[in-house]
């Protein structure tokens, strides 16, 4: 598995993230095969979110990866805060009653990342700030990010919080990915020039914040998968030619096609299947020509100018 540095930190991270969203969906035996796989596969990343399951998730994980010393030096820890029911909360106190939370569920002392889960409207950033600083200085998070953010939220953020701010989490695939078609079409009158996101792509790779793409195989908001969907033949039967001609699956290729981009993303993968997490593991090895990143691109219904 190739690694790179998690945003301006020195943090070496796998070029893949192992999304645990659905690890409540496993018995405890199938968790421990699945958490074990991941590692034989050198992907020691693991993404949570305090809202997962309720809470569950982290549980689960931490049981099936038998949390201990010994284990947690060999792993990354990532969770998210700030989703609540029915609003967003970035308070001082929420943000560091989450962690609190998230800690004890892991059953580690220290998150190697937390991020700040969709954007609060009613954000205070000196109170960010404040719940920043008191969780670095007790040890309890050691890099911190956000997700689903744009160029202004997170300047608004910087203008108060000292920490580096490394990761940003955004949904992106290649069926969704107006981020990258924005960028394209500028100056043009149409749809794919619409710039809704204050170019975010360009945002992070100027200011060195990884992004780290959620949904990579879904179409719309959790519509479905356009992996072998019906929706898209174009695309899948480009994405087939080039599984058989990299002898990988469409999986892999799918994930490779954002591996291939110069921002060095780092996909976060949702599945609970250990031969498609292996799969996606593979397109660490696959690198796309520019040519054939274009072909996909093209082939999901987007027209260059």
């Amino acid at each position: 598995m190739r690694t790179m540095k998690l945003g301006s930190s020195t943090l070496e991270i796998p070029v893949v993230a192992v999304g645990c969203m659905r690890m409540n969906s496993l018995e405890k035996t199938e968790a421990e095969k699945f958490v074990q796989s991941a590692l034989e596969e050198g992907v020691n990343f693991f993404d949570h979110a305090d809202i997962y399951g309720g809470g569950t998730c982290e549980e689960i994980f931490a049981d099936a990866i038998d949390m201990n010393d010994d284990i947690r030096e060999k792993i990354i820890l990532q969770s998210k805060c700030g989703i609540r029911q029915g609003m967003f909360d970035f308070s001082k106190e929420y943000i560091l009653e989450s962690v609190d939370g998230i800690l004890k569920r892991l059953k580690t002392d220290y998150l190697d990342v937390l991020l700040l889960h969709r954007p609060d409207a009613l954000v205070e950033p000196e109170e960010v700030a404040e719940a920043f600083d008191l969780l670095e200085s007790s040890g309890k998070v050691r890099h911190f990010g956000v997700s689903n953010q744009n160029p202004l939220q997170i300047q608004l953020l910087k203008k108060s919080v000292k920490q580096p701010l490394v990761a940003n989490q955004l949904q992106l695939s290649i069926t969704n990915a107006n981020m990258i078609s924005n960028g394209i079409n500028v100056n043009m009158e149409n749809n794919s020039a619409v710039n809704r996101d204050g170019s975010v792509l360009d945002y992070c790779r100027l200011n060195d914040i990884t992004i780290q793409p959620w949904s990579p195989f879904q179409y719309g908001f959790f519509e479905g998968v356009f992996l072998g969907n019906d929706k898209f033949p174009e695309l899948n039967q480009t994405i087939d030619k080039m599984a058989e001609k990299y002898e990988v699956s469409n999986t892999t290729i799918a994930i490779a096609w954002l591996l291939r981009h110069p921002a060095h993303m780092q996909p976060v993968i949702g599945t609970m299947n250990i031969d498609r997490l292996k799969d996606c593991c593979k397109a660490s090895e696959v690198y796309l020509t520019r040519q054939e990143w274009y072909e996909i691109y093209r082939a999901a219904g987007n027209v260059l100018p």
